[in-house]
């Protein structure tokens, strides 16, 4: 498997985008960027996701512990996509780091079983807000 500083260089080149746009979409320094491409640096974890996120990648790929690309979120996502309700609870969902390992182990389920899953735990939180009167 590949390592971070060779997926984050080829993700850079593959999405066309110079070490410069790059700073400059993710707030940082070329300088830094070429450090983390040349292995010198790692950063720090919240700015691999961060970079995770701009490249729409799973931190796992990007940090070379899979090849699996797709940031199992989107995964959720489009399985859900057709239930407008259900994507806007999704969008609250996964901010919550309590449900990550939920989330991981949903990304390998069909559409239909992460659309079951996702509104079990809806029907948990409504539950949950009606118990505390809200």
């Amino acid at each position: 498997m590949s390592t971070f500083p060779e997926r984050l260089k080829k993700l850079r080149i593959d999405n066309n985008k110079t070490l410069d746009e790059m700073a400059g979409d993710l707030n940082t320094t070329k300088a830094t960027l070429s450090r983390y491409e040349n292995g010198i640096r790692q950063p720090k974890m919240n700015f691999t996701e961060e970079i995770a996120d701009y490249f729409d990648v799973s931190v796992d790929y990007l940090l070379g512990r899979t090849d699996q690309r797709q940031n199992p979120n989107n995964k959720i996502k489009s399985a859900i996509s057709d239930d407008p309700e259900l994507l806007e609870f999704w969008k609250e969902l996964e901010k919550r780091e309590d449900l990550q390992l939920l989330f991981k182990q949903t990304r390998d389920l069909n559409p239909k079983t992460i659309q079951r899953v996702v509104n079990i735990i809806k029907a948990f939180e409504e539950e949950e807000r009606e118990r505390h009167g809200g």
